[in-house]
């Protein structure tokens, strides 16, 4: 059986929902209402955490409970 997949910080929020599209209602919920715009595609969860006021450690636990 395959390891489930593990999301990083650097990670572009694009990559993020690529492997994972289940973490876009959380995304959603936390304010990150642009996931499918160019910001995106170049920005990684730990600077999207930053910009939304949170702390990326506990989102990516958050995601990669998922």
């Amino acid at each position: 059986m395959a390891e489930p997949t593990k999301l990083n910080k650097d990670m572009t929020i694009a990559e993020a929902l690529k492997l994972k599209p289940a973490i876009a209602s959380v995304l959603m919920t936390k304010g990150m209402h642009c996931l499918g715009c160019v910001i995106a595609q170049g920005e990684t969860l730990e600077q999207a955490a930053e910009v939304h006021g949170l702390d990326g450690e506990e989102l990516l636990k958050e995601l990669n409970a998922l």
